[in-house]
């Protein structure tokens, strides 16, 4: 598959705005393009992909070479993203070629000579990354970009640096195969650590060409058991005598998969996010598949999740970190002990061989989440009213004969958060969305007012308003523009969100220093004057607090 049919599908994707629309495009292509180019970009669709000589600053670099540098700094400064800038504005090298060139000529000659060859294939970029030295990188990407189109170019650039945000997760793209495929989705869950890219012992056998990939000793990811909201009405009809209640805490969900063949710590999607945490690779000294919630605790006390966020979305960690924001798992699940899957037992049966478990092992950084005792659901309702003072997010009841299944199942597990707090903030930025918002400023950040009379930002939504709203905010946007920076617009002071969130937190990113955890937009306050939204003082007032 040449990079152009590439190209076209990532332009596809990211102008596609349903999920089910985008797993159509992704399955098709499965089915149409040969190995290994699809299990290419599949790898790199899923940041799977990684080149280590091919960074952003070479794609700078070849920019402020080959275009005029005030054409570049203005291109640069009103797109506002690397990739995309230099995809417009690259001007292909052309020329006559001279016999009798000789030295630094002949390199320039052969980079023109390349305006005439065909683009390449993925498989060829790849192997091109990977063989050629360091200094003749730049000369060989100037090389391909010379022989693409604008869009040949954004997918090439994308590719070589990482990042190519087309909408398509891991977990999106397993979904994809599995539709594809026919085969259940779980079942490639189960394998699909187990094989690197370009995934061909996948694809022969979801094709029925080959046996299912044994990832034999390999640590992998089960996929989790998730939780329903729990609405007035399924709240009436439970049996309390038949249900568990647990904490739900506030960090982020993890699983923990040690064993022979190695020790991985997975988020909820199923990314490998351990190298930003080994102190708790360093205590999985034991065979077993364990669920829990990632924190940050200090003497036993539950920090905020803004603490946790220092250590989130790093590939890995100083000393001084992990003193600094000391990372621990609270228990919720046992799916494998050794190798004997216990996913099929119930959850009572579970919880006992966990309670067991935890107390031969004693792993460190790793305690059990305790079960909540109550007597009656009003009882339990009673408890989930303090869980805010004691800065929980709120309750998960499981059913007590549950077994463990993987998604999202009604009836077995029930999540029950505390109810949202409110702040009316002033809209001060918007940024265009992505996906079927690209059209759109969705984005939206804002603001509370300081002593000072400044606004002051803390925090940015993307959801909570129906289409109509979004059309109508797009429009005052467009025309209430102050200033631009790159992508992003700010705007007249003039609209009033009510936004609802889950807690406030500390924050140095924001000059208010504080931000919002789960901002979303309840309303638009077009009744309410701007001066009139909430201070900074009453945001401060709602501070989460640290929980043991």
């Amino acid at each position: 598959m040449s990079l152009p049919a590439f190209a076209e599908l990532l332009e596809r994707l990211v102008f596609t705005p349903g999920r089910n629309a985008k797993l159509s495009l992704l399955g098709r292509w499965f089915a149409d393009q040969p190995d290994p180019e699809r299990g290419i970009g599949l790898a790199a669709m899923t940041d799977e992909l990684v080149f280590a000589v091919a960074k952003p600053g070479v794609i700078r670099e070849l920019g402020a070479a080959r275009i005029d540098p005030e054409l570049w700094r203005l291109s640069y400064d009103y797109v506002g993203d690397l990739a995309e800038t230099l995809a417009l504005v690259w001007q292909p090298r052309a020329g006559l070629r001279s016999r009798s060139a000789t030295g630094a000529e002949r390199e320039s000659q052969a980079m023109e000579e390349a305006t005439n060859a065909p683009p390449p294939t993925l498989a060829e970029v790849v192997e091109a990354l990977e063989t050629t030295p360091r200094a003749g990188i730049p000369a060989l990407i100037a090389g391909w970009l010379d022989t693409l189109d604008a869009g040949g170019r954004l997918a090439l650039i994308k590719l070589v640096t990482g990042g190519l945000r087309v909408g398509v997760s891991g977990r999106l793209a397993r979904v994809a195969l599995a539709e594809w495929s026919g085969r259940p989705v779980e079942e490639i869950e189960e394998v699909w650590h187990g094989v690197a890219p370009p995934y061909a012992p996948l694809f022969r056998w979801l094709e029925g060409a080959a046996p299912r990939p044994d990832p034999r000793d390999t640590p992998v990811f089960r996929p989790l058991m998730l939780a329903h909201p729990l609405e007035a009405a399924d709240l009436a009809a439970l049996h309390a005598p038949d249900w568990r209640a647990e904490w739900k805490w506030d960090g982020i969900r993890v699983q923990i998969t040690a064993g022979p063949g190695g020790r991985r710590l997975w988020s909820r999607g199923g990314e490998d996010i351990s190298g930003a945490f080994p102190e708790i690779l360093a205590a999985m000294e034991f065979h077993g598949v364990l669920d829990g919630e990632l924190l940050v605790v200090r003497d036993g006390e539950v920090a905020p999740f803004a603490d946790l966020q220092q250590r989130l979305n790093r590939k890995g960690v100083t000393a001084r970190m992990q003193r600094d924001f000391p990372a621990a798992v609270r228990l919720y699940d046992l799916l494998f002990e050794g190798a004997e899957d216990l996913r099929g037992l119930p959850f009572d049966a579970r919880r006992a061989r966990l309670e067991a478990w935890h107390a031969r092992a004693a792993p460190a950084r790793m305690e059990l989440s305790a079960l909540v005792p109550f007597d009656s659901l009003d009882a339990l309702s009673r408890i989930r009213d303090g869980a805010r003072a004691a800065s929980i997010e709120g309750l998960m009841l499981k059913r007590a004969d549950a077994p463990y299944v993987a998604g999202r199942v009604k009836g077995l597990w029930w999540k029950w958060k505390r109810d949202p707090l409110t702040v009316d903030a002033v809209l001060m930025y918007a940024q265009r969305g992505h996906g079927k918002r690209s059209s759109f400023y969705s984005d939206y950040t804002f603001g509370v007012w300081r002593d000072d009379g400044e606004l002051v930002p803390i925090g940015k939504a993307y959801s909570g308003y129906t289409d109509e709203e979004l059309a109508w905010l797009d429009r005052w946007i467009r025309n209430n523009t102050v200033n631009r920076f790159g992508p992003v617009r700010e705007v007249e002071r003039g609209i009033v969100f009510e936004v609802a969130f889950d807690a406030a937190q500390l924050s140095t990113r924001h000059k208010s220093g504080v931000a919002l955890r789960f901002p979303r937009i309840a309303r638009i306050r077009r009744d309410k004057p701007v001066e009139e939204a909430d201070r900074l003082e009453a945001v401060m007032a709602l501070l989460e607090k640290r929980s043991g």
